[in-house]
């Protein structure tokens, strides 16, 4: 903490708590402003700090956050104004902790957390008559208000990741130090003129937790994501994110169909407590960030490969400019193996259309053999040489069992298709369900994503046959007790992975209830592609 002399007198400025040496310094004179109004021109801090603007209030802890004027120093400052009534024994121990936190916490430094420079307390730097119980002074940050940013319209989720990214690391330094910063609350931040989110009025609640900072750097993710505040006790200049009947937060993809699956999932997994597949450590969100901004300068860069070379101005300070693709010999070689392939498929193609032609013309229908009665079951033709006989029919009593309805079921909320999911057993192999395209594995985004089937009345089903095309999924059968349940509340009752276009996954025993649940644990592809879509399930006894 930086402990400052006084440059016009030479004496030493008045702080409640020296962070070099634990002392309390010397008060330093200056005329006592009782009942200092909360009001720009006002003066707080024995008149040292003369107030400029208000740009919030954490009612959480009667924290008013002003940018001043240092009288002394000339230079502007950030206050955390605590505000209360020093007879009030209770506010003035919450008071006392709260200025011993930001005290603590003026040791570290970090770009992403502006600088704590004063502490100051009653009889330290506050009179009796200021109705104040204590002041945190901070350096103050250049740039822009992030609850005017974010009222304008949501930021581009390749930024956001940016953004909460670089505040993350501040974050982990700050927890290996065993600090707590007291992100969560919006106007606690502001943006600066590079772009980057800062802990602008420093100054943690008493109760404040390691796991607090982590859910808040979730609240604003969602944010800047939304423009909503997903945490609790948020201020009134920001709408609260809506929630599902059963209370979850609704997924930022829900409300803008632009971001990315990835943050959308990170976004609620960071902030929702419990459950499974909750994110709670600093160097799970990096990773999750750090892929979701690749993959967003990747899309960039591919939209930006037909743009002009000219440069485009912004409305900002800066110019943007696009530039000519560097020459790679690597990827011309690429591109010219890719576009053979293409060209060798269309002509296989071309030419099974031509045989499949002459095959129609040439086909004489007395040679079709001979007639066979649809109306006698046990008049069929046999197959031609080589090939498999067709399935047979199920045997009486092996009739599948019809579904009445069927959704998504994700445990993060809403997504993955969930107008689609009629598609899963509606009879046709040719219209599918299919999950969002994710560039992690699960459960490394999130736990999973699957179908509830829900029947009129209690069945029994021995197996479940699953059509698909994307081989390497694996499932879970589960039974549900109702059509929206806690996954820890399902009961697996069997698993397997579909390997071909057909997949039968026989039941461990006989599963008997009203809602079966096929449960995706993990999608097929690989790399950074990763979807699995499912044609058709068909119940059987």
């Amino acid at each position: 903490m930086d402990t400052r002399r006084n440059e016009q007198t030479g004496g030493q400025s008045r702080v409640g708590v020296n962070a070099q040496d634990g002392t309390t310094p010397r008060r330093a004179s200056g005329a006592s402003r009782r009942n200092a109004p909360l009001a720009p021109g006002g003066v707080v801090g024995d008149g040292r700090y003369r107030l400029l603007a208000q740009f919030g209030i954490d009612e959480r802890a009667g924290a008013h956050l002003w940018r001043a004027r240092d009288g002394q120093l000339r230079r502007d400052v950030a206050l955390t104004m605590l505000v209360g009534d020093p007879a009030d024994t209770a506010a003035a121990a919450v008071a006392r902790r709260t200025l011993e936190r930001a005290a603590h916490a003026g040791k570290f430094n970090h770009a992403g957390v502006a600088r704590v420079l004063d502490v100051l307390s009653l009889g330290n730097g506050i009179s009796s008559g200021e109705g104040m119980l204590g002041i945190v002074v901070a350096e103050w940050t250049k740039g822009s208000d992030l609850v005017d940013l974010v009222n304008n319209q949501p930021i581009e989720p390749g930024a956001a990741a940016r953004m909460v990214a670089g505040l993350t690391e501040a974050v982990e330094q700050a927890h290996q130090s065993g600090l707590v910063l007291g992100l969560d609350h919006p106007q606690r931040l502001r943006i600066t003129p590079e772009g980057r989110l800062r802990l602008a009025f420093p100054g943690p609640l008493p109760e404040a937790t390691l796991r607090d900072d982590v859910k808040a750097l979730g609240g604003l993710l969602y944010l800047l994501l939304t423009g909503k505040w997903a945490l609790p006790e948020g201020p009134s200049a920001i709408q609260s994110a809506p929630r599902s009947p059963s209370g979850r937060v609704v997924p930022p993809r829900s409300l803008q169909s632009e971001v990315p699956a990835e943050l959308s999932s990170l976004a609620v997994r960071t902030i929702e407590d419990g459950g499974h597949g909750g994110i709670r450590t600093t160097a799970a969100i990096l990773r999750v960030l750090d892929q979701a901004a690749e993959a967003q300068e990747r899309t960039q860069l591919i939209k930006t490969v037909g743009a002009t070379a000219a440069p485009v101005e912004d409305e900002g300070d800066g110019v943007w400019t696009t530039s000519k693709p560097p020459k790679d010999a690597a990827r011309r070689r690429k591109l010219a193996i890719g576009l053979t392939v293409v060209v060798v498929a269309a002509v296989g193609i071309l030419a099974w259309l031509g045989m499949m032609a002459i095959s129609f013309f040439q086909d004489d229908p007395s040679s079709g053999g001979p007639p066979v009665n649809v109306a006698d079951p046990t008049s069929q033709q046999a197959p031609p040489p080589g090939e498999a006989p067709a399935p047979e029919p199920p045997a009486a009593g092996g009739e599948p069992v019809k579904a009445a309805s069927v959704k998504v079921y994700n445990p993060e909320g809403e997504g993955d298709s969930p107008a689609r999911a009629e598609n899963a057993i509606d009879g046709d192999p040719a219209t599918v369900w299919k999950t969002d395209a994710y560039k992690q594995q699960f459960p490394g985004l999130k736990p999973g994503v699957g179908l509830i089937a829900e029947f009129e009345s209690d069945v029994t089903v021995g197996k479940v046959r699953i059509d698909s095309g994307t081989a390497g999924t694996a499932v879970e059968i589960r039974v549900a007790d109702d059509d929206n349940p806690q996954l820890d509340s399902t009961q697996v009752v069997g698993n397997g992975e579909i390997t071909g276009p057909q997949t039968e996954i026989a039941l461990q025993t006989p599963a008997q209830g009203r809602h079966i649940l096929v449960w995706i644990t993990k999608l097929a592809g690989e790399g950074d592609q990763h979807e699995s879509e499912i044609a058709e399930i068909t119940y059987l006894p």
